[in-house]
């Protein structure tokens, strides 16, 4: 594989290094978590990137994707981790528009896809319940079909930022006597403002707020929201998530936590030296620059297959698994860098509840162990890191 950029990706790089120093929005810039995010600025970058038509870079030219090749969708993804830009959220862009495309209906396509692409519809995920996770083939809610509608009944959980979205795609059990339960689930797209949706707050040990429970009683949904085929859903899922797990690597975005791990590292001090010349510290952080570097060449491959019109497979469970674990040991190496400093709460106090008292160490250690904190959950979502290891065994070892 030829690791070397040509001149014509090299142009490439600096239109779009050039077009996002004009165009991101600036208050943007100093955002430290997502839960510090209003809706509008969740979907600034998007809408402009919608009318750019830079919004949906993955997706085939017909539907409005940029046509770009594996090398430069890579560095579309560089040039935003180096300004830590709030990206298009994935749910519409990454899960239920590839789906609507490749497996829903002409009208569908029509109705959904345009504000998908603009930013002007926001989509979550209905697919958890409290007793179906990973193990998401045990789900329990259930559409029964009335006349031109099903009614939907049943609980998802974990729902990510469902108290702004307008649309969700639930997976719901349409065949309670399927001879396998995966059989009988069928792949749903319902309007959140219908009657008997309603969302409720998880409130996190921090405060914050990004989850929901999402209770759907005696919702009718018109036929014509069935997308594909009725119990065919669990293929149309499985599609789904091989997206949402390669999307998950965050190859880019943890080569820039890396650089700025090394930047706090050579300010810190250990024994009157910069932390970054300890011996120990500098192992563990060239270990994870070398598991990265083989992320990284592994993404590229996965692009490349894409872009020869090979689906995302199995191998996105690989993405997905060192992906998570290499954002885990990130922000663990960042908080022994930061050291006691991290310590929670001390700069939400400060900053958050109205105090003037000025925050308690450097800049760079106010989100250290928020982020920590929440980063745990990247080997859980988007199906466990044990179930991938399991589909990697089946799938690919053939075990």
């Amino acid at each position: 594989m030829n690791l070397d950029f040509t001149p014509e990706e090299q142009a490439f790089r600096e239109e779009v290094r050039a077009f996002i120093e004009e165009n991101y929005p600036k208050h943007l810039g100093d955002v430290g978590l997502r839960e510090d995010l209003s809706r509008e600025d969740f979907l600034a970058w998007h809408k402009i990137l919608g009318e750019k038509g830079w919004s949906v870079p993955a997706w085939p030219e017909q539907y409005g994707g940029t046509g770009w090749t594996p090398t430069q969708r890579y560095i579309w993804s560089e040039e935003n981790a180096r300004v830590n830009a709030v990206m298009p959220l994935p749910f519409g862009v990454s899960m239920v528009g590839p789906v609507i495309y490749t497996f829903g209906n002409e009208e569908q396509k029509a109705r959904h896809l345009p504000g998908i692409r603009s930013g002007e519809v926001w989509w979550c995920q209905g697919y958890s319940e409290p007793g179906a996770g990973s193990d998401l083939a045990s789900l329990k809610t259930t559409a029964v079909r009335d006349g031109d509608h099903y009614v939907i009944n049943g609980q998802k959980t974990w729902t990510t930022l469902a108290q702004y979205a307008d649309w969700g795609f639930f997976l719901c059990r349409t065949d309670t006597d399927a001879a396998k339960p995966q059989e009988g689930i069928s792949f749903i797209l319902v309007d959140m403002k219908s009657p008997g949706v309603e969302v409720k707050p998880i409130k996190l040990l921090d405060g914050g707020y990004e989850v929901n429970e999402t209770w759907l009683t005696d919702v009718r949904v018109p036929v014509e929201n069935l997308v594909g085929e009725e119990n065919k859903g669990w293929t149309y899922a499985k599609f789904l998530l091989a997206h949402e797990r390669s999307g998950i690597a965050g190859v880019a975005r943890s080569k820039r936590g890396v650089e700025k791990l090394r930047e706090i590292a050579a300010n810190e001090t250990l024994d009157g030296a910069p932390l970054i010349e300890d011996m120990d510290f500098a192992r563990k952080v060239s270990q994870l620059e070398i598991d990265l570097a083989a992320l990284e060449i592994t993404e590229l491959r996965t692009l490349a297959g894409e872009q020869a019109g090979k689906g995302p497979g199995p191998e996105s469970s690989i993405l997905k698994i060192k992906g998570t674990e290499i954002q885990q040991r990130l922000t663990e190496l960042t908080l022994e860098a930061v050291g006691s400093y991290a310590a929670p709460y001390y700069h939400s106090v400060a900053n958050d509840d109205g105090s003037n008292e000025y925050p308690v160490g450097p800049d760079y250690s106010a989100h250290a162990a928020e982020t920590y904190f929440n980063m745990r959950k990247t080997s859980i979502y988007g199906g466990s890191n044990e179930i991938q290891r399991n589909i990697i065994s089946k799938m690919i070892l053939g075990l």
